[in-house]
């Protein structure tokens, strides 16, 4: 109808006159404090009902074993992952709430993450810290992996295509060789057998771990 706003304009331009997104030169939450706030608010009763421990996942070096936490993940998101989004109010985000919900609860020991939004590209940048020396805590060596979440919007290999470069250019800002993309595909009546796969990628000097699911 003339004059009539279109749907979800109202709620847009509501968080924007509060402050908690800026539209210009794209559409991001508005400062490092709402980037964290924002998400813990969404995940916390989800994250307090997740059954996980870091301990399960910590090396005797001390790193988090990040490869056998996203198999981990997956095996979850299989079990579980449609009853468990579908409890989050912003459905089409539920899959990467789901994540930051699993990741949070085992970081919250001792680690952290941090959280870049491409609300206009599809994408999730996180960046987990994980100190090595528990007596220093971030003062002494800290392990930085980065975890780049993607929803399948194209083909999965151009998909993949796009999300290891977007992952190894935030690998080379932060300055760590670890990094990981996790692909969730939600197309209506998929087979699990066609969206699971585990893989290594390659682009330029960086390798990265591929989960789809």
């Amino acid at each position: 109808m003339p004059g009539t706003t279109p749907p979800g304009e109202d709620d847009q331009l509501y968080v924007q006159d509060l402050g908690l997104i800026r539209t210009r030169p794209q559409v991001e939450i508005a400062n490092p404090i709402y980037r964290e706030i924002i998400p813990r608010a969404l995940t916390w009763i989800t994250q307090t009902r997740i059954s996980q421990e870091a301990a399960w996942y910590v090396g005797k070096d001390g790193r988090l074993d990040f490869p056998q936490l996203l198999d981990a993940f997956q095996q979850f998101f299989r079990e579980n992952g449609e009853i468990w989004s579908e409890r989050f109010d912003y459905k089409e985000a539920g899959p990467q709430l789901l994540i930051q919900a699993f990741l949070q609860r085992i970081v919250n020991s001792g680690g952290r993450i941090e959280r870049e939004y491409g609300l206009g590209r599809r994408r999730t940048d996180l960046l987990v810290q994980w100190p090595l020396d528990a007596d220093r805590g971030f003062r002494g060596p800290v392990q930085r992996a980065v975890i780049e979440l993607k929803v399948l919007y194209k083909s999965l290999e151009a998909t993949i295509e796009e999300g290891l470069a977007q992952t190894a250019d935030y690998m080379d800002r932060i300055g760590t060789s670890e990094g990981y993309l996790v692909i969730f595909d939600r197309t209506p009546d998929t087979p699990w057998e066609k969206k699971a796969l585990v893989r290594e990628g390659r682009y330029g000097k960086y390798r990265v771990g591929v989960w789809g699911m």
